[in-house]
């Protein structure tokens, strides 16, 4: 079974501050403008990085070409500025229950971990390693805000680098795991299942929408145990 990972809310708790102080120093850096002045009612949770970003600068006026022309620029500003602002540590960030969880995926030979998450590569997997639980998430694997702007597109992209031979990894042995609507969207939009977990900015009932929904990691582990004994 494939079990692809969100970061932010689903694996780690609290650990976006210096990721946004990362992108707007990067839209700033790139296209000299202070997003701190912009008037937005975006909610970032479950968008991509470039999704973001391209939110924010509209906003202040900036054109959807120079956006388009400047997208690399950005992602590479935003990736060196959060390397000097992340952190050293992240470990009091990973949410209850998660290490454990890991390591017990980790022991069964039926289970193949990956991450999906809006994040840019560099980001999420600087995220997880000062967090300790970097080494569960294999290189090569997964798909980030850098791959695709648009979340929907990312399941797809893990399960091509899943698969062998030029051949997808199956739906029917795929699993987004995530804490906000998107993720279940993003699911739903690759055909494959979303179990929830409401430990990010989404109440339990706000999450219906997914195969399952469990409070926290206590509760995920069952669920993945069925799933994986299905």
């Amino acid at each position: 079974m494939l079990l692809l990972f969100d970061v932010d809310g689903t694996l780690l708790g609290k650990a976006v501050a210096a990721h946004r102080d990362a992108l707007h120093d990067a839209l700033r850096e790139v296209h000299g403008v202070d997003v701190g002045d912009v008037r937005t009612t975006l909610s970032p949770a479950g968008r991509t990085d470039g999704e973001i970003a391209r939110a924010l600068l509209l906003a202040a006026g900036v054109s959807a070409l120079r956006i388009d022309e400047r997208a690399e620029a950005v992602r590479e500003a935003c990736c060196r500025a959060y390397a000097q602002l992340c952190p050293p540590s992240l470990a009091d960030r990973v949410l209850p229950g998660i290490a454990d969880l890991l390591d017990w995926l980790d022991t069964r030979e039926d289970a193949k971990l990956a991450l999906v998450t809006g994040n840019y590569e560099p980001v999420a997997r600087l995220k997880l390693t000062r967090a300790g639980i970097g080494r569960h998430f294999p290189a090569g694997q997964g798909a980030f805000g850098s791959d695709a702007e648009d979340r929907a597109a990312l399941p797809g992209i893990a399960r091509r680098r899943a698969g062998s031979g030029g051949v997808r990894y199956p739906r029917g042995r795929t699993i987004v795991i995530g804490d906000t609507p998107r993720d279940i969207a993003c699911a739903r939009a690759d055909g494959v299942r979303c179990f929830a977990v409401a430990t990010g900015p989404f109440a339990a009932d706000e999450l219906t929408q997914a195969d399952e929904v469990a409070a926290g990691a206590a509760e995920l582990g069952p669920l993945l145990e069925a799933a994986l004994a299905a």
